[in-house]
């Protein structure tokens, strides 16, 4: 089965933290972190529609301005999730520039930022020079895993991680999977096409089987409208299994804390992406500077039972020894793993 999820990081693991995830059903993508955005292109951008910051040290920031000059004059409307302070920086960053004939342009910028105790909003829009609009805050009463964004076909839920700072890790998560067996569609003289992205929202809306759609279909150079129910379309075209989950863990120190948090975050995804800034060698330099080494984050992906490991944001002291963390991350990930099944190495 195609998976909904497409992820790949922005940047090689020596460069700046980034995690995009294209939704293949749809013309969206999501991006975890504003490092260094260069590698990817103004039209991939512009597929973004909600942005997740870990925090706001520079390596996790920078590529604010160039999301925002790519998607000014664009009718667009950008999410921002993160920590504490992250209304502040977004509207420090604004004042950084000169906003004088930006006033035609619809570009709105959303902010929600997560404390341990509430949420609070702010708005920016480019018609009045990029304004700082606060909300209402509201309370939240969050257990340790916390909702961050909930919609029909995804949910992202992160928790606050020990930097010195909160720094927030993510999890994106579809409730379940939907695939269309072309094979009978074609077998039924049906075509594929954008219908079907129709049908499969209305299971993510869950209507009910009684529900009647009118589906355009286009055959070569002619289109012709059919009338289906949904529960007639699942029955025959539709199967339904365990819904795709991917994870993302960055700056955070090894931990009783961090661990427990970590664990119930990322428990049973399909891939995990961590951290792995050192060696564990140089373990106690780790532990000051609040990262992981290569081995923790193996130690981590396996305690949660996630599928895959993939690491990244290697310091800049290993270059040229990328395969040496990669080896040592994955060593630990099948030696835990193998401990957690009770089975020799």
């Amino acid at each position: 089965m195609t998976p909904s999820f497409s992820p790949h990081l922005v940047n090689d693991p020596f460069g700046d933290p980034g995690l995009l995830i294209e939704i293949r059903w749809s013309r969206r993508a999501l991006l975890f972190d504003l490092g260094d955005t260069s590698p990817l292109s103004p039209t991939l951008l512009l597929r973004v529609q909600d942005i997740f910051l870990s925090h706001t040290h520079m390596d996790h920031f920078i590529g604010f301005d160039r999301m925002i000059r790519v998607a000014l004059g664009r009718g667009k409307r950008l999410r921002f999730f993160g920590p504490p302070g992250l209304i502040a920086n977004i509207e420090g960053k604004l004042r950084g520039y000169t906003w004088n004939l930006v006033d035609g342009y619809p570009l709105a910028l959303v902010v929600r930022e997560f404390h341990e105790d509430r949420i609070a909003f702010a708005e920016f829009h480019a018609k009045d020079g990029f304004l700082c609009h606060h909300y209402p805050e509201v309370p939240a009463d969050h257990s340790e895993v916390f909702p961050v964004l909930q919609e029909p076909a995804l949910s992202i839920r992160a928790v606050a991680l020990n930097h010195r700072i909160p720094s927030l890790a993510f999890a994106l998560e579809e409730p379940f999977h939907i695939n269309i067996n072309k094979v009978r569609l074609h077998e039924a003289g049906l075509p594929v096409g954008s219908w079907l992205k129709n049908v499969k929202q209305c299971i993510w809306d869950g209507r009910p089987d009684s529900h009647v759609l009118h589906a355009t279909l286009y055959r070569e150079h002619r289109q012709e409208t059919r009338t289906f129910t949904l529960g007639e379309l699942k029955e025959r075209f539709v199967t339904i299994s365990r819904g795709q989950k991917i994870a993302y863990v960055v700056d955070c120190r090894y931990d009783t804390e961090n661990e427990r948090k970590i664990i119930d975050l990322c428990r049973d995804a399909d891939t995990l992406f961590c951290e792995a800034p050192f060696l564990e060698q140089d373990g106690e330099k780790a532990k000051s500077r609040y990262h992981l080494t290569a081995s923790q984050a193996g130690i981590l992906g396996a305690r949660a039972r996630v599928q895959q490991l993939i690491v990244f944001h290697f310091s800049p002291r290993y270059t040229g020894q990328g395969d040496r963390i990669r080896q040592e991350a994955q060593t630990a990930f099948m030696t835990t793993n193998h401990e957690r099944h009770g089975t020799a190495v």
